[in-house]
């Protein structure tokens, strides 16, 4: 394993910089609501004990169905999606290349032997990606940041947008500083004359070790002349995505995480019918849940998020996106969805 695979933490005039964040408090990133990482009466050795318990269908008994797109061939005059599986996909919007926390490693751990994709969904790696204008990086989790995915994007990528603290981690592997931005919360970057990008709070953590919250963790939102999209990164159920309804929305989609969860950690990761809420508080027209498909980070059954949401949706008449792995979702028409996980 490559020691650097860790990342470094933010030292010099980037902390100083951190430490006049108002999100910054007595040595590290905060939530905007207490966020303890457990209930009350669970011990982090039950968690652990938990978790390494043999649980049933954690993941899936075939071969996971994809589709593989030409990247470099997407001609299409709106914005189109392609989701790679967990939390990582591409957006094509006004003649722009998105890249959102991409994982080509085929693992999700700093152990390559550790949290491994399932079979069938590490079909895409930097190769099959075209040039990339922006690359946004929610938060430094091993499953959102791929240390051998970001090195290997080095020459494709012109310009990366990433939470505060982040480019600490970039810098020491070798991304060059001047294409970095990273951003704070409620922050506003003008991409074009007719493209914004705003960093917005998520409630989660960060850390590539044992020292948590050096880093931030966001949500994102791509606001062009003609669609309004919600990045959401990680983030457990709290009252800021309706505030951000309210202020930004109604947008055109959400991405929002639906996978992972446990009543463990009930505050740092959304139980299913949770990301349907948040869709609504959004005012979103359409929700692509996404955190699942691809790696098995929590004990419940590997397609049970994609079957919560969807009941859940059914009864709050949300619309609900649900493509395979490299199926491109062309976002002003309608989509066709299969229930494709029933294998």
């Amino acid at each position: 394993m490559s020691l650097k695979i860790a990342g470094r933490l933010p030292s010099g005039k980037l902390l100083e910089r951190i430490k006049r964040s108002p999100n910054y408090k007595d040595g590290a990133f905060q939530n905007l609501s207490l966020t303890p990482m457990k209930p009350e009466g669970i011990s982090y050795w039950k968690m652990i004990r938990e978790f390494y318990k043999k649980h049933p269908n954690k993941t899936p008994s075939k071969k996971i169905p994809s589709i593989k797109t030409d990247l470099n061939k997407i001609n299409s005059s709106g914005p189109v999606l392609i989701w790679f599986g967990h939390s990582s996909y591409f957006i094509r919007i006004g003649n722009k290349n998105f890249l959102i926390d991409p994982v080509f490693s085929g693992n999700a751990s700093p152990l390559s032997f550790m949290i491994k994709a399932f079979p069938g969904t590490n079909e895409y790696d930097v190769e099959d990606m075209p040039p990339i204008d922006y690359l946004i990086l929610t938060h430094d989790h091993y499953d959102h940041l791929d240390f051998k995915t970001i090195r290997k994007l080095r020459n494709k990528v012109n310009h990366i947008y990433c939470s505060l603290g982040i480019s600490s981690h970039l810098k020491y592997w070798d991304i060059e500083k001047s294409k970095i931005i990273e951003m704070d919360w409620w922050k506003t970057e003008e991409l074009s004359n007719d493209m914004r990008l705003i960093t917005t709070p998520a409630r989660h953590f960060s850390g590539r070790g044992l020292k948590r919250g050096q880093t931030l963790w966001s949500s994102f939102i791509l606001k062009t002349s003609t669609h309004n999209l919600f990045l959401g990164g990680d983030s457990g159920y709290d009252n800021h995505f309706k505030k951000i309804g309210i202020e930004y929305g109604p947008f055109d989609l959400a991405i929002l995480e639906a996978g992972q969860y446990n009543t463990m950690w009930p505050y740092i990761h959304m139980m299913p019918e949770e990301t349907v809420q948040a869709a609504i508080d959004l005012k979103a027209k359409k929700l692509l849940p996404v955190h699942w498909g691809k790696f098995s980070l929590a004990m419940h059954e590997w397609d049970e998020p994609i079957k919560r949401v969807l009941a859940k949706a059914n009864e709050l008449d949300v619309k609900i996106l649900t493509p395979k792995i490299g199926e491109p979702v062309f976002l002003d028409n309608d989509f066709q969805n299969t229930d494709w996980w029933e294998m």
